[in-house]
């Protein structure tokens, strides 16, 4: 098991898992959504998919024992373990600057699109485009009528999954910036992660 790493506040890290290896991903604070991606490693262009995931699982809402898939439908991590009540997202994009542009912004503001590219750059990696994420701890409710809510993380501070890898895949986590919608309680904080055996 390596020593805690620290996703920090509104930015990004990278990990590279080979396959078999685990990544537990912990809200340390209880109310940060992490937006997450997953690459397999040797074929950059196959990545973890939510429109594949939802297919597969017939769920917008992965949970424990749930395999997520990439865009060729093969399994890339495995949901071994999860300890908060399981909301998780899989509808909504990353943030980008144009998200925070149309919130009202007139500055940049950090965003979890622009962090999956500097946390790739960090290991000497790149992609084209941004993948929709699985955003973890993200609350978007969806009502009766397919109208969706921004609400704060249901989690609590410690609540963590164990993600386990199904091929040599490089993982992506942003600690969302969002501080305009409530999702991360008005307050983006860090986040922590560990690869274990």
């Amino acid at each position: 098991m390596t020593d805690l790493i620290t996703i920090p506040a509104r930015g990004g890290k990278a990990a590279r898992l080979a396959a078999g290896q685990g990544l537990k991903m912990i809200n340390t604070h209880g109310h940060q959504v992490v937006d997450t991606w997953a690459f397999n490693a040797q074929d950059m262009s196959e990545f973890m998919s939510m429109e594949h995931l939802r297919q597969k699982l017939n769920s917008i809402f992965p949970g424990q024992g749930d395999y997520l898939y990439t865009n060729k439908r093969r399994p890339i991590l495995l949901m071994e373990e999860d300890t908060s009540p399981g909301v998780h997202d899989t509808l909504m994009a990353a943030c980008d600057i144009h998200r925070y542009e149309q919130l009202g912004c007139t500055e940049y503001h950090a965003n979890c699109t622009d962090n999956l590219h500097a946390a790739l750059r960090e290991i000497d990696l790149d992609v084209d485009g941004t993948p929709s994420p699985l955003n973890m701890w993200m609350n978007i409710p969806i009502s009766s009528d397919g109208t969706a809510g921004w609400e704060p993380a249901v989690s609590k501070a410690g609540d963590y999954v164990m993600l386990r890898a199904q091929m040599d895949c490089i993982v992506v986590m942003s600690a969302c910036p969002q501080d305009m919608v409530p999702i991360n309680a008005g307050d983006p904080v860090e986040a922590h992660f560990q690869i274990v055996a």
